[in-house]
């Protein structure tokens, strides 16, 4: 009996090993013994493990590097993402962030009025002049208005100061960061009629820490306050930019770590980043000044534009005359472009017509953020105290080498 149920365990262990044999192609040696049988056939059964474990392993996708972030066709780069990125780095602070938050909502505000001026009546003059003597649009009026509510809703802002307005004005509302806010709400406003492009300016100030705005019942002694804050040259400024309304509405700033640029989409309404660190060419062959008072101008002034007129002078080829008559436009042609923008003074306006506070020290800070200059011909326009709000200064901004050009016929003995 023992005899045939050894020899049935054989015969079991045979084909046991017989079918690991098929199915690993592993060949394992039989003894004819019982006992050596059903060791081996224990010995096949972890051999045959063994190799299944190594061939799992060998078929296993081999551990590889956290891939990079996929990009899709719907990632946007927007104002908003911009500001809240900056503020982390510690570049600005949640104060200053809310104050250009709500410009650009002006911005935007003021875009929508340009666009559908001549359709809402929005065109001609509106019967009043400002501080300067201009004319003031209706445009003019009603820009100014929705900066002042948008900068003052902000709670952000302590004074502000307006090309439309004659002294600065002193914000009640504001409980945090009392940030200093100069603009020109509606540049190049001649230009609206004719639907050419125009834009707003501004320059962002941090409150003197000499005089702050206190709370008091003495109104002279208030202003006085005011102008004082106001009054600080172009190199304290902590933030400047101008947004464009043309053929799209561009809003260009700095916080004073380069220039960006950020394009409206119309179908979402958002400022989008469109121009990354934005650099001026070193050299442009584009001037752009205003030639009909050519004949006004200092003889420096006069020798350099008729230097750039003579194709001697340039193997042949002279330089091109590009001249918008809004400064947002021809400075904004000019950062991308490369070339000179310049306002000299003349003889009936002896230091030109633009302002210092908020129109030459923003541009000429966003100038220099991008490589680039702005002088006076004599002076750099940073360098500037303003001795009064509406101060005005001549202006030559543009690339590096060409201002310094301009320069050297100003500053001959």
């Amino acid at each position: 009996m023992a005899t045939i149920l050894n020899k049935s365990s054989f015969a079991v262990a045979s084909k046991a090993t017989r079918a690991v044999h098929l199915t690993k192609s592993v060949a394992l040696p039989v003894r004819s013994s019982v006992q050596g049988s059903s060791k081996n056939v224990r010995a096949a059964v972890t051999a045959n493990a063994r190799v299944s474990t190594v061939c799992k392993a060998a078929a296993a996708p081999q551990a590889t590097p956290a891939a990079a972030k996929k990009a899709n066709g719907y990632e946007m780069y927007t104002l908003t993402t911009w500001l809240l990125k900056e503020e982390a780095k510690g570049t600005i602070d949640g104060e200053l962030c809310t104050v250009i938050s709500q410009i650009a909502v002006a911005c935007k505000q003021i875009s929508s009025l340009v666009n559908r001026a001549g359709i809402s009546n929005l065109t001609g003059v509106a019967g009043a002049q400002n501080v300067q003597g201009e004319d003031q649009k209706k445009l003019d009026v009603i820009a100014n208005d929705v900066f002042k509510n948008c900068l003052e809703s902000s709670g952000r802002t302590g004074v502000i100061a307006s090309e439309e307005e004659d002294l600065p004005i002193a914000v009640e509302e504001t409980y945090s960061g009392n940030y200093i806010v100069v603009f020109d709400p509606l540049d190049g406003s001649s230009n609206i009629d004719a639907g050419i492009s125009v834009g707003s300016i501004w320059g962002i100030y941090a409150p003197s820490e000499e005089c702050p705005i206190d709370a008091m019942d003495d109104p002279a002694k208030m202003i006085e306050q005011c102008v004082i804050n106001v009054c600080q040259p172009g190199r304290d400024l902590k933030s400047a930019g101008y947004c464009l309304y043309s053929s799209s509405t561009i809003i260009v700033l700095s916080v004073g770590n380069g220039v960006f640029g950020f394009t409206v989409d119309p179908l979402i309404g958002e400022f989008v980043l469109t121009h990354r660190n934005i650099k001026i060419p070193e050299s442009g062959k584009i001037y752009s000044f205003n030639e009909g008072n050519m004949d006004m101008w200092c003889e420096g002034t006069q020798n350099y534009i008729k230097s750039l007129k003579n194709p001697d002078n340039w193997g042949g080829k002279p330089y091109s005359a590009r001249y918008i008559g809004s400064l947002v436009g021809d400075f904004h042609r000019t950062l991308l472009y490369g070339g000179i923008y310049g306002y000299p003074g003349d003889k009936i306006n002896k230091f030109g017509k633009l302002r210092l506070l908020y129109e030459c020290a923003p541009m000429s800070y966003l100038a220099e953020q991008a490589g680039g200059k702005g002088s006076t011909g004599l002076e750099r326009v940073l360098d500037i105290m303003p001795e009064a709000v509406h101060q005005r200064v001549p202006l030559f901004t543009g690339s590096p080498k060409e201002v310094e050009y301009l320069e050297s016929f100003l500053n001959k003995k």
